[in-house]
């Protein structure tokens, strides 16, 4: 790992990233939902739902749902049957879903603090991991993609919702122009917290481009990478097979 990474468009230190991202989202987790839809027009609904068809979650198998905080992707699983672990790096992030899920009823999660780098479970326990809207927030993103692959069994998968770059002529730059300077704005209007937005659209800007993040989780030991892009690439799916 480089001596700095990317917070933002600014490069620091791992350990000032990895504590600068937990203070975004411990300001950001009571209004984190409300402000997908407000940034997204509600579309984050959308796209997590065509991920969790992807996943294919059922009955009797164990899921990691990694940086899964607030519960939306777990929600959405739990109703296979499967048996699923929400674990995150943030407590306040964790907190909001706990609450969540009991206005919901949902009682049969598991929920964990747990840090994507340095995962405390066993070697090949889970069948499948999945991460939305968080792997770009990791400060050692390879480090990550080795822990998913090590505690996935054999046969198992990966997948991965994350934001990247649209290669839609005209409409990269309309969405480019909207992120940066209408979303910050939206931030502090909702959640009273400009920078803290700033930062999340600065760190898919920042984020490695779709070839490149597939070549990243082959290069972590899976097999059969491959990515589907959304709106041309403005929102991806990436997974990979463990054999």
């Amino acid at each position: 790992m480089t001596d700095t990474v990317s917070f933002g468009y600014e490069d620091v230190s791992p350990e000032e990233k990895t504590r600068r991202v937990g203070g975004v989202f411990a300001s950001v987790a009571a209004k984190y939902d409300v402000m997908n839809d407000a940034m997204s027009g509600g579309l984050h609904r959308v796209w997590k739902d065509v991920f969790v068809r992807r996943v294919k979650p059922r009955a009797g198998e164990t899921i990691l749902d990694m940086a899964g905080g607030t519960g939306d992707i777990a929600f959405r699983m739990e109703k296979s049957g499967a048996a699923i672990t929400v674990a995150d790096i943030n407590p306040s992030m964790l907190e909001v879903g706990i609450e969540r899920a009991a206005k919901r009823g949902i009682d049969g999660l598991v929920w964990s603090e747990a840090n994507a780098e340095t995962l405390q479970w066993p070697d090949r326990f889970f069948d499948a991991y999945t991460i939305a809207f968080g792997i770009r927030n990791v400060t050692d993103i390879p480090k990550a993609l080795r822990e998913a692959h090590r505690v996935l069994k054999r046969g198992g998968r990966f997948d991965c919702l994350e934001f990247s770059t649209t290669l839609w002529p005209g409409f990269a730059d309309v969405y480019d122009a909207y992120s940066h300077h209408i979303v910050p704005k939206v931030g502090k209007a909702i959640a009273g917290d400009e920078e803290s937005y700033r930062y999340l659209i600065e760190s898919i800007r920042r984020f490695p481009s779709m070839e490149r993040f597939k070549a990243m989780i082959g290069e972590a030991g899976f097999v059969q990478a491959k990515v589907e892009p959304m709106l041309g690439g403005l929102v991806a799916i990436h997974s990979g097979w463990k054999i």
